[in-house]
């Protein structure tokens, strides 16, 4: 399928705020967009017209493209309850809750096929699918039943571009030792680099550009700089069970305030020319 998937360094790194931005931005360059993401692990969440319900940011991703939430967009919602417990929802039904960490010892096949009927939905329904990552594609310890990250890749057919947030600091050993860690195969996916929530004039960080691509032999498609915005975090787990309610006043300003910001600090024909599938 056309499109791309945003994989991060590590968690908290933007993906979702740049996949929002992503989504906005094609919309008004005329194109129909397709939110996705594989599998959320996330206590705010949004429950549809229909009674089914998805994560917030997948809410939100629908919104910025223009287009009804759906289920398919978020085909795993895991929501952590108080106690270890975590409720699980498939293609936004509930299926009850479990304890530990046993969802992929008790729902792996099924969570496997709800994701492959979602990218079946998203490429019937959209000129381009943006999908966004969970955490870090290189949690070894994960990776062998993988659903959110490399495998959704690799069963979309996308290529991936790695996101790291500078304001932590290690930005260059964090996307090094990321690529490191993928296989050959799923570095060859990797089509390019953004740094994400820069502080400062971004002309600043020419020389750090020029390292990366010279080391990694990728594209760094821009240097985002941190941005305010209004938009609903995806996870808060210290939050208690029921206090996270959704704010679905229109977000609109933040929406194009986002997509200006992303045009404005992003190689468009590099990006336009990956989403087509060139390499």
């Amino acid at each position: 399928m056309k499109g791309v998937m945003l994989q991060g360094t590590a968690s908290h790194v933007g993906k979702s705020i740049l996949t929002t931005a992503i989504c906005r931005m094609l919309t008004r360059k005329g194109f129909q967009i397709s939110p996705f993401k594989a599998q959320n692990m996330s206590s705010h969440s949004v429950v549809l017209e229909t009674g089914r319900e998805i994560a917030i940011s997948q809410y939100e991703q629908a919104e910025a493209s223009g287009r009804k939430a759906e289920p398919w967009m978020n085909p795993i919602l895991l929501k952590p309850l108080k106690k270890m417990r975590t409720e699980v929802f498939l293609a936004g039904e509930s299926q009850g809750v479990i304890t530990g960490a046993s969802f992929k010892d008790l729902y792996y096949q099924r969570a496997l096929l709800a994701i492959k009927k979602g990218l079946t939905q998203a490429e019937n329904s959209s000129d381009f699918v943006i999908i966004e990552g969970a955490g870090s594609p290189v949690e070894m310890n994960l990776k062998e039943r993988d659903l959110a990250n490399m495998a959704v890749a690799r069963l979309a057919e996308v290529p991936v571009l790695l996101i790291a947030d500078i304001e932590r600091g290690g930005v260059f050993a964090s996307i090094a030792g990321t690529l490191a860690l993928l296989t050959e195969k799923e570095r060859s996916r990797v089509k390019g680099i953004i740094i994400n929530k820069f502080s400062g004039n971004p002309s600043l960080f020419t020389n750090g550009v020029e390292w990366l691509e010279n080391y990694t032999n990728l594209p760094v498609l821009g240097v985002i700089p941190y941005i305010q915005h209004q938009l609903d975090e995806e996870d808060s787990l210290h939050e208690t069970e029921s206090s996270f309610q959704p704010n679905l006043t229109s977000k609109e300003a933040d929406y194009e305030r986002l997509a200006d910001h992303l045009e404005a600090n992003i190689n468009v024909e590099k990006l336009m020319k990956i989403l087509g599938g060139a390499s």
